[in-house]
């Protein structure tokens, strides 16, 4: 049996179109936060694999709540590679490119050192920490900028607020947008490799948040002036974000892990999936 945790998730539900057999676990059904309890109740499902896409994703939140973004992203997870390592189950976790600080010019690899510069970043490094120490044998991937056609994300946010004003993007921060359902599949396909350790997966190519949200618009027919440009330090959050947190990846071919489309290429679908949604088709 394969458990999929944080099943209500962007990334759980694009899961669920794939594994049809699959247990998947809401955040009611285990509490992350219930650390005694995830043991237990895992044990109790007799898993043959479990792929863990529950997180605390609230980047500026977690500022203030590191507490339990840690609570989630770093001691539930290491009671999940403790429980596995003692049965010798498979375990797929899930990490993000803010555990490295931006600096670099080149995309960061595997087995660049972390070095985060937000809270949720540094509760999500330590997740990693864990995971190696408890279950070396365990599969962290790690990915960025998650955009689906099923939850509130970035793109959704840019294709609802954008004909009702223009909007200011910034563009001095570059990453990997990443379509949920190709990361699955990519990350089954690394399950099936055999993948253990670090592996960075998203979709082939870059962008700002401000070049995506541009391609957005054009994807879904509305002007893609109706975004500005803005730095950064004119556009402040709680947390400070990398400049640069592309991802690239030295294990990934020789794992034989299909490269990921662009993500313009598989924007399209979700352009259409969130319009076709706002507008009740």
């Amino acid at each position: 049996m394969i458990v999929v945790t944080g099943a209500e998730g962007q990334l759980g539900t694009a899961f669920r179109s794939l594994l049809s057999d699959a247990t998947f676990l809401t955040r009611s059904e285990l509490d992350l936060t219930a650390t005694d309890s995830i043991r237990p109740s895992l044990e109790a499902l007799d898993p043959d694999l479990i792929i863990n896409c529950a997180a605390y994703t609230a980047v500026d939140r977690a500022e203030s709540e590191e507490e339990l973004a840690y609570l989630v992203n770093a001691l539930a997870v290491r009671e999940m590679g403790w429980m596995c390592a003692d049965f010798s189950i498979p375990l797929v976790t899930f990490s993000t490119d803010y555990v490295f600080d931006g600096t670099s010019r080149v995309p960061y690899l595997e087995s660049d050192a972390v070095c985060p510069i937000n809270a949720y970043g540094r509760t999500k490094a330590a997740g990693e920490r864990f995971v190696e120490e408890t279950h070396p044998d365990a599969l962290i991937i790690r990915t960025a900028w998650l955009i689906s056609g099923t939850h509130d994300n970035f793109v959704a946010s840019v294709l609802r607020l954008a004909p009702e004003r223009e909007l200011s993007v910034v563009d001095d921060q570059v990453g990997c947008p990443t379509i949920v359902d190709d990361l699955a599949r990519a990350s089954l396909e690394a399950v099936e490799a055999g993948a253990s350790g670090l592996l960075h997966l998203c979709n082939a190519g870059t962008a700002s948040w401000f070049e995506l949200a541009r391609v957005a618009l054009e994807s879904a027919g509305l002007d893609p002036d109706r975004v500005a440009p803005i730095s950064s330090e004119d556009y402040e959050t709680e947390a400070k974000r990398p400049a640069y947190s592309v991802l690239g990846s030295e294990r990934r071919e020789a794992l034989g892990i299909d490269r990921l489309p662009a993500w313009q290429e598989s924007l399209g679908s979700i352009v259409r999936q969130l319009t076709d949604a706002s507008t009740g088709t």
